[in-house]
């Protein structure tokens, strides 16, 4: 079922998604310092999820990798180049100050994460597209963590972190 966003940028991505979801903060930061926030979220029960998330995906048949740390991460370092890296995500398209998308495959699934910047607030889209009957299974299980994890990074996006430059 095709989902229908407000955001241009978005609707090639969102066309054959099988699950969309958007949270929304406000916040005065930079699309880059929210960005910085939101990828440098590593709270310790988020690094416990992703352990557990190793032996559920062996049961499934596939492996998982070294959680990449983006802890630190300063606004100056985020990546708008399509093709760069940030954390395990690959950036696909980016406009200074307006949106970022970067996404990751993996044997089950592929998914992205967006964000949308308006004057004073963040919209995090996440968008993922099942492989195999390992997709829905997998994403089923975990979508209530998904709900807390990103809900966190995008309050994170707009906490006062110290040392933040403004860029």
């Amino acid at each position: 079922m095709p989902y229908a966003v407000e955001w241009p940028e978005l609707r090639t991505l969102t066309r054959d998604a099988d699950h969309v979801d958007v949270k929304t903060v406000e916040g005065d930061v930079t699309l880059r310092e929210f960005l910085a926030g939101l990828i440098s979220y590593e709270p310790g029960w988020m690094r416990f999820l992703y352990r557990v998330r190793a032996g559920f995906v062996r049961l499934l048949g596939m492996r998982q990798g070294e959680l990449p740390s983006a802890a630190g991460l300063r606004p100056q370092d985020v990546p708008f180049t399509p093709g760069e890296k940030l954390a395990f995500f690959t950036v696909a398209e980016a406009e200074e100050g307006r949106y970022f998308v970067a996404g990751t495959t993996e044997s089950h699934l592929s998914a992205w994460i967006a964000v949308v910047a308006e004057p004073g607030r963040f919209h995090v889209v996440t968008v993922v597209k099942y492989h195999r009957w390992t997709g829905p299974v997998y994403f089923n299980v975990i979508r209530p963590f998904h709900h807390l994890v990103v809900a966190g990074m995008a309050r994170a996006g707009v906490a006062p972190r110290a040392g933040r430059a403004r860029s």
